[in-house]
Formats: structure tokens, C-alpha cells, sequence
């Protein structure tokens, strides 16, 4: 279970998406992220979701790779999907029997959120898969310097955000070793209902936090043990600049949003969704 996170992890291999600039990288995520939220028409989101897949191939990162960031969610999405699609009654009612009623708005809802938070996730793990923890902190920290202005800490909330990302993988490992000398001793954490399996996992968790507590004093007396007092008269070995291939990178971001903002208010889905579930629930009854 642990080991499908892929979030915070690098996957090192040689492309252009490894070479972008991790400043490129952060903006083109946030473009990304707002073209996801504003999408409001299933075709449309077919170009996020085809961009995506552009991105993904371009990285030379195998798909089953990124998709298995999607796998600890395999819970929460169909819980998901099944909440927006009952609780949400607006449009036109596709099927009703007794209290249970679907409707267009029920689906799409149920649709959107899904796709949105897998696009999210899967996005989120393309950066960290293709930036190393120091290039995405000595990126942040370039992207929020100008705030430095207004006294705004931004080394050391990039040294922070690098910091959780790089535990990430370290406390994932460390859960499933934990995991693996429980069941060696016995212990049941598959069977039984929802309850029974989250009492099963107090003996994980409980450990897993007094070694993150640890983990963290060890590396607190470590950066105190090296003098470390911050960015401030810090060197770079490679300093950042960007090439063409960052141009490149915006403008096709910068395609895709406009595609998606002037798209989403030329197409219809509800007309398209009643046509094609109505003579479903039709033909069924």
C-alpha cells in the first residue's frame, strides 16, 4: 500500500521535462492547476487530460509509474463519486426509484471530481518525479524572493515544503517496514470491517510517529551542527536560467488554458449526457 506513493519521489532518467527549469516547472503546475478547476465541460477536459499524457510521455516516465499515485485513492474516489451523484440534484433526472434520484448535474459533479483529483495527484507527482528536492527548493525559493521585499521568510518555507517532500518517501518506507514486522508477528490487517482495519493500524501508526519525531530532532541537530542559518550568503554551484525550451513550455501552457477557457463556453454537456443515458435507463425498464 505504501510503496504505490509516488509523490515525492524522483525518478531519474535523462529528458526534456528533467531539463526544464523547476521555476517553469512550479508556474506551469499552477497553470495547470487552474485549467483544472475551470473546466466545465467533459470534451474539455480532454485536452487537460490530453496535455497530461503529453507531458508524461515527454518525461520519459512510464505511465503505470505516475497512475500509481492514483492507487492510495482508490477509496476515496469511488467514495466520492458516490456522493456528488446522489446528493447533488440539479439538472434533469436520468433515474429515480423511491429516495434515490440521479440526475445530469448529479454525473457531471460525480464526473469532474474524480477526473479533477486525479489530475491533480497525477500532476503534483510529474513534478516531483521529474524535479530533485534541491532544484524544486532553489526554485521556490527564486519564484517567492521578490516577497523578500515585505520580510517574507521564503528560504525557509522552501527549505520546509523540500523538507515534507523528502520525508515523504523516508516515513513511507519506515510504515512499511513497521508493517512487515507486525504481520511476521501475527498481526491481522487485511480482514475485518473498516473500523476492525483502522484499530489494526494503531500499532503502525503509533511507532511510525515516535520515529518521525525522532527523525526530525536528528535532522534539526544536524543543520545546527553544520551552522546553518538560512539562504542568506548562500552560493549555488549550477545557478538557474532559463533556455528556449522553457519559452516553449509556457506557450503551449499558455495554449492550453486559452483552448480551455474559450472551449468551455461553446460546448454543452447536459444536452450530450441526457441522449446518451436516457435510452440507457429507457431500454433497461
Amino acid at each position: 500500500m505504501f510503496k504505490d506513493l509516488t509523490l515525492g519521489q524522483y525518478f531519474p532518467v535523462d529528458s526534456v521535462v528533467h531539463r526544464l527549469d523547476p521555476r517553469t516547472k512550479l508556474v506551469l503546475l499552477i497553470m495547470y492547476i487552474v485549467a483544472v478547476f475551470i473546466v466545465k465541460d467533459i470534451w474539455v477536459f480532454g485536452l487537460v487530460i490530453g496535455f497530461m499524457l503529453f507531458m508524461t510521455a515527454m518525461s520519459k516516465v512510464p505511465l503505470s509509474y505516475v497512475l500509481k499515485a492514483i492507487k492510495p485513492m482508490r477509496v476515496l474516489l469511488p467514495l466520492m463519486f458516490l456522493l456528488n451523484l446522489f446528493m447533488i440534484n440539479s439538472g434533469d433526472v436520468i433515474f429515480s426509484w423511491k429516495f434515490i434520484t440521479i440526475t445530469t448535474g448529479g454525473v457531471r459533479q460525480a464526473l469532474f471530481i474524480v477526473l479533477r483529483l486525479i489530475a491533480l495527484v497525477t500532476g503534483a507527482s510529474l513534478l516531483t518525479l521529474t524535479t530533485t528536492p534541491v532544484s524544486l527548493t532553489e526554485g521556490l525559493e527564486r519564484l517567492l524572493s521578490p516577497l523578500k521585499i515585505i520580510k517574507f521568510p521564503a528560504h525557509e518555507l522552501a527549505m520546509m515544503m523540500t523538507i515534507a517532500l523528502r520525508f515523504i518517501p523516508t516515513l513511507l518506507e519506515e510504515a512499511d517496514k513497521i508493517m512487515k514486522a507486525q504481520l511476521a508477528r501475527g498481526a491481522d490487517l487485511e480482514s475485518g470491517n473498516i473500523f476492525k482495519r483502522a484499530k489494526a493500524m494503531l500499532p503502525i501508526l503509533i511507532p511510525l510517529f515516535v520515529n518521525s519525531f525522532r527523525r526530525a530532532e536528528e535532522l534539526a541537530l544536524a543543520m545546527e551542527s553544520r551552522c546553518y542559518h538560512g539562504g542568506e550568503g548562500r552560493t549555488r554551484l549550477k545557478v538557474l536560467k532559463f533556455h528556449m525550451r522553457d519559452l516553449w513550455a509556457f506557450l503551449i501552457m499558455a495554449g492550453l488554458l486559452a483552448a480551455v477557457i474559450i472551449l468551455q463556453n461553446t460546448l454543452q454537456i447536459d444536452s450530450w449526457m441526457v441522449s446518451l443515458l436516457r435510452p440507457l435507463w429507457e431500454k433497461a425498464a
